[in-house]
């Protein structure tokens, strides 16, 4: 009798955990799908949705649900966001935000929930994951600062654009962003005349423009999205004739695939990031045709952007986890952390591994703006830089010298 009532209940064991491994996995997303931003959310959903798809929906036998969490690049937003992911929604774990104020918002919410895990969308400030980082969150796109590496040597040297002003969005990504480009550029020789920074959402540049200086080789924009558009739609008919250097959201498909015909400013324009439209690897071949296939014409860029390919990549990452992890997140998904810190993502645009702080180290790509053979614009492939880690291949005390990025940091100083 004792042999049976052990073998009904191992049965019942057996069958409650068969039922919970066909539990779903909830998915708490969230990206910038309000404000000037609007349509890099769109590209980032577009390429969770593609991750999604060539998984089937699922992972580690376990079926794939998820619950869309609107953000507004503003940290406030962020915040509610995923607050109403966890609380309300009861999401396993997040994939998110896209904006760089966001992520230093959701980096000190992480820490409220130490039970969930935080996977960045494509957000970018430095100090995210640099400055009192949170064990709970993952960063598998590179910083601002990393998308910066190779542009301000190409500008000084092959350019030989010796002055530049700059005009850039006045929050932490642009504030990476430019650091990235500025200590490279500076370092080559180059100054920086002026620096002019506009907030968020900013719709007249009628000002700013009228204030460029004349006498420089080039202005450097770090915008992106609706900012973007606007500023160069304005400058356009400002009658103004710079060389441009783009920031790395300036050139994004998001603002190439734009209506309207300002964005043709920018054929020649070079840039950095972490890909390059055209690039002939194979790798990166296949997943713009997946993308194409995905999502009908009218319903997406001529490519993916690197708001895309970033939520492709984390969103990729967590599966093969949760594959490797038979759907399991472990007590206090300390499992699936493990698995994460440790693994090597064959993404697309290079090897992504992560460091101790659980941020990228990868791929950068210098490219220039062209225009293809259809007629739209896209970016081409300059050189590519790899394995760039956080501190840009400097010693942590070299790098912590500099200062955190902001409105006046990095200084302009040659070597």
């Amino acid at each position: 009798m004792r042999y049976l009532m052990t073998s009904v209940a191992m049965a019942a064991a057996l069958a409650a955990g068969s039922a919970a491994a066909q539990d779903p996995i909830k998915i708490g997303f969230m990206a910038t799908l309000e404000g000037t931003y609007t349509v890099l959310g769109e590209d980032g959903l577009r390429g969770f949705k593609l991750a999604l798809l060539q998984h089937e929906d699922e992972a580690g036998g376990r079926p794939i649900e998820y619950v869309i969490g609107a953000t507004d690049a503003s940290p406030d937003s962020a915040v509610r966001a995923a607050r109403k992911l966890i609380e309300q929604d009861q999401v396993d774990f997040v994939i998110g935000p896209l904006s760089g104020s966001e992520g230093i918002a959701i980096r000190d919410l992480a820490k409220e929930y130490p039970d969930v895990t935080f996977i960045n969308g494509a957000s970018g400030a430095q100090e995210t994951t640099y400055v009192d980082p949170s064990e709970n969150f993952f960063r598998f796109n590179m910083d601002g600062a990393q998308w910066g590496v190779g542009l301000g040597d190409y500008v000084a040297k092959e350019k030989d654009w010796k002055y530049v002003a700059s005009v850039a969005e006045d929050y932490s990504f642009a504030y990476t962003n430019f650091l990235g480009f500025a200590l490279e550029y500076c370092n080559a020789g180059g100054e920086i005349v002026e620096r002019f920074w506009v907030p968020l959402g900013t719709k007249d540049f009628a000002s700013v423009i009228a204030a460029l200086p004349d006498d420089v080789d080039a202005i450097y924009l770090g915008l992106g999205g609706g900012d973007a558009v606007n500023f160069l739609n304005q400058y356009q008919q400002a009658g103004g004739s710079a060389n441009l250097i783009g920031g790395t959201i300036m050139v994004d498909g998001t603002v190439l695939n734009s209506k309207g015909s300002a964005k043709q400013a920018l054929v020649g324009t070079p840039a950095s990031g972490p890909q390059a439209d055209t690039w002939d690897d194979p790798e990166w071949q296949a997943y713009v045709k997946a993308y194409q296939d995905a999502f009908p014409p009218d319903q997406r860029f001529a490519s993916p952007s690197l708001l895309g390919t970033a939520y492709y990549n984390a969103t990729n990452a967590a599966l093969q986890c949760l594959d490797e992890l038979g759907g399991e997140l472990g007590e206090g998904q300390g499992a699936f952390r493990a698995c994460l810190s440790s693994i090597e993502l064959d993404a697309p645009n290079g090897t992504i591994t992560l460091d101790d702080n659980r941020q990228a180290i990868g791929s950068n790509f210098v490219i220039e703006v062209v225009e293809t053979d259809d007629g739209n614009l896209a970016t081409k492939l300059v050189k590519k830089v790899d394995g760039i880690n956080q501190t840009l291949g400097m010693s942590k005390e070299e790098f912590d010298a500099i200062g955190r990025p902001g409105r006046d940091v990095p200084k302009c100083e040659a070597s």
